[in-house]
């Protein structure tokens, strides 16, 4: 089976123990865009608004031609605190756009999480995630 985790880059420090625990399951996991390089998008936005506009592009294009090559996308939503606020089981708006196309797709979708209350939870209803609690072992090749 091969995974896509995807989330908000607020999360990606979560991402080595989740991918070890998926990979000693057997399954291949595939890295978020820029995982390597968190900052990438700032550092698109100090040589302007057009080449950041280019590069969220190229990002949402690349998503979706690794998305078609996967499984199952697994979405990493975590409370996100912003100072005196915690949204909880977060999900932004890029991960929002990665789960519409692993539903186009026909692909698997987890959530780590619950579906978080608010504008997006009927569409991501919608999408028929399967929500694991984070449990990991609830990943599983179901075709």
């Amino acid at each position: 089976m091969k995974i896509l985790i995807i989330c908000s880059k607020r999360f990606y420090s979560s991402i080595p123990n989740i991918k070890s625990e998926l990979e000693n399951n057997n399954i291949e996991v595939f890295l978020p865009n820029c995982y390597d390089d968190p900052t990438t998008e700032e550092k698109m936005w100090d040589l302007g608004k057009e080449e950041h506009q280019k590069f969220k592009a190229r990002m949402y294009k690349q998503s979706e031609d690794t998305i078609k090559n996967m499984d199952a996308v697994l979405v990493l939503n975590f409370d996100k605190n912003t100072g005196d606020k915690i949204e909880k089981n977060y999900i932004g708006g890029a991960t929002f756009l990665e789960i519409y196309d692993a539903f186009r797709l026909n692909k698997m979708i987890y959530l780590y999480n619950d579906i978080p209350k608010g504008m997006l939870y009927d569409e991501i209803q919608g999408f028929d995630p399967i929500i694991i609690n984070g449990d990991l072992s609830k990943v599983k090749e179901e075709f």
